[in-house]
């Protein structure tokens, strides 16, 4: 697979889905058309699941939400992401396998090794060339969330405790691997943030001998 995946990471509220739209609008700019896609979702499929995974009505045990989650990824990989790779295309997508391993793993306390284990089964090994971490705290993020969906799924109704597992756990892989993540401090302004962004994506993926896009146009 030739070409570049690029996943968007964070708690609640982190901005992370603004700001994938925000990286797009700026490479489709530049003559680029990224494929962007999310998870749970992508596919009927995984639409499908994602549809049963926030359902605030329903509460699945904790290894049957991962299972579920990972369903819904090795159906999203297999019919979209790796095709598009394979085509040597851009692929940006709204959270992956780090968020299982921040919100089943540290999160609900499942075994790490295994849920690492089904990642790779579902990605067919293939890991992100670049993930962005937007780091946000777990309170600021929830008052966020609320504001402006004006409702609730299940997973923003859990408490704060399991949100702060979750922001610590995804502080935790990211320090793992710096080679592969950069982490945003998702609390300044959006254009501050976005700026972080596309310095990330400027010295990750299109390297220095290449980065001279002009900065993102004022709002």
């Amino acid at each position: 697979m030739a070409g570049r995946f690029i996943t968007f990471e964070g708690g609640e509220g982190s901005g992370k889905s603004t700001q994938l739209g925000l990286l797009k609008a700026r490479l489709q700019r530049l003559g680029l058309e990224p494929l962007v896609t999310r998870e749970p979702g992508g596919t009927p499929v995984a639409e499908g699941i994602r549809e049963l995974l926030l359902d605030p009505k329903r509460r699945p045990d904790p290894m049957a939400e991962a299972l579920l989650m990972e369903a819904a990824r090795a159906d999203l990989f297999a019919h979209v992401i790796a095709p598009a790779l394979a085509a040597d295309g851009l692929v940006l997508c709204d959270r992956h396998i780090d968020s299982t391993l921040a919100y089943q793993g540290y999160g609900r306390g499942l075994d790490l090794d295994l849920l690492r284990a089904l990642n790779a089964a579902a990605t067919q090994g293939r890991t992100p060339d670049l993930t962005l971490l937007f780091d946000l705290g777990a309170e600021t993020g929830g008052a966020r969330r609320a504001a402006a969906r004006g409702h609730t799924n299940r997973i923003d109704r859990e408490p704060l405790e399991f949100h702060d597992r979750v922001r610590q756990g995804f502080l935790e892989l990211a320090r793992a691997e710096p080679r592969r993540f950069v982490t945003i401090d998702a609390g300044r302004e959006i254009q501050d943030v976005e700026l972080q962004v596309w310095a990330a994506f400027e010295s990750r993926i299109i390297g220095p001998r290449q980065a001279s896009a002009p900065p993102p146009p004022a709002r």
